[in-house]
């Protein structure tokens, strides 16, 4: 039998993250979590073992991981690191039940449990549609999609590959930056310039339409710049903002998310006083005839930093009887 107690994981391209969910009782308890940078470790394994050996406790009997990346057969290689790892490895390990997931998967089986206050609004406040799908999308290392798709109270959450369709740019400006990123890489993914690396992409595809030299400059020094009053970073992250806005509208569109859409990943919640005054919720609403079918839509940032984890038990609940 199970001792209320499930080991989560939300591992991506920069972090491997770990943490204790306990599922006795409600709401869920998050314990013993431990940030681990990727770079540091040269496996999953070897994070996973680091991880462990800082319990000094019995291990939980049922581990369940939300992975940046897609999930085929209990097996997942990670989109932007070499590792891998499978449901079959963690058994292995000494875990008895267990699950891996794509972290936007996760994020979908826990925003649909999560209190209001895991939220803020961007843009207009209000509540979706009860019983609606719902899409949830997030840059950071990368950009990461997935729906809650909901029917006569059904709920499947459906993880994506949504990050890597085409880029559809919007007005001169963006256009000119996709004429330089397609020379650059070929194809232009809406990750090109979606996500951390995709700020910095637009900040030196800028310089170069305008003749400039810069320096290269990081995701994080351009929001600083940015904050700061740099013109040039505040130009790069202001197109990113509205890029941002308009690939939300376009995949709540495309899911038929009348539910709300959830905006997760690092990079949001740290410029969110940005985020909330430039053009992303403009740029979300800009959608010729079906305007008036997205400005019903409202537009919600998670704030809660363990939502994967919970997320991850949650899904090991349903899927593997993790309280058994």
């Amino acid at each position: 039998m199970g001792d209320g107690r499930i080991l989560t994981g939300d591992v991506g391209g920069t972090h491997a993250r770990f943490a204790i969910v306990t599922t006795s009782d409600k709401p869920y308890g998050v314990e013993r979590r431990a940030d681990l940078g990727t770079e540091e470790y040269g496996s999953f394994r070897a994070a996973l073992k680091a991880y462990l050996e800082s319990l000094g406790e019995q291990r939980p009997d049922t581990a369940a991981i939300a992975v940046a990346g897609p999930v085929a057969n209990g097996r997942v290689r990670f989109t932007n690191s070499g590792w891998e790892v499978s449901e079959e490895e963690l058994r292995e390990a000494g875990f008895h039940r267990a699950l891996l997931i794509n972290d936007f998967a996760a994020l979908a089986f826990s925003v649909a449990t999560l209190p209001e206050t895991a939220f803020h609004s961007i843009g207009p406040e209000g509540d979706g549609l009860a019983g609606q799908p719902i899409s949830i999308l997030g840059a950071g290392t990368g950009l990461g999609v997935s729906c809650l798709a909901r029917f006569r109270g059904r709920a499947v959450p459906m993880a994506t590959e949504g990050g890597h369709i085409n880029f559809a740019p919007g007005g001169d400006d963006q256009i000119a930056v996709l004429r330089v990123l397609a020379k650059r890489f070929g194809h232009v993914s809406i990750e090109r310039v979606l996500s951390g690396p995709g700020l910095e992409n637009i900040y030196a595809a800028l310089a170069q339409i305008a003749g400039r030299n810069p320096q290269p400059l990081s995701a994080e020094q351009i929001s600083e710049g940015a904050e700061g009053g740099d013109a040039a970073c505040r130009a790069a992250q202001d197109m990113f903002c509205a890029i941002y806005g308009a690939v939300a509208g376009d995949f709540a569109l495309a899911h038929g998310a009348r539910g709300g859409v959830y905006i997760a990943g690092g990079i949001a919640a740290k410029i969110e006083p940005h985020l909330q005054r430039s053009g992303f919720r403009t740029a979300f609403e800009d959608k010729g005839r079906l305007s008036d079918y997205v400005k019903a839509i409202p537009t919600k940032l998670i704030v809660e930093p363990n939502a994967a984890f919970l997320g991850a038990a949650n899904a090991s609940l349903e899927f593997t009887g993790g309280k058994s």
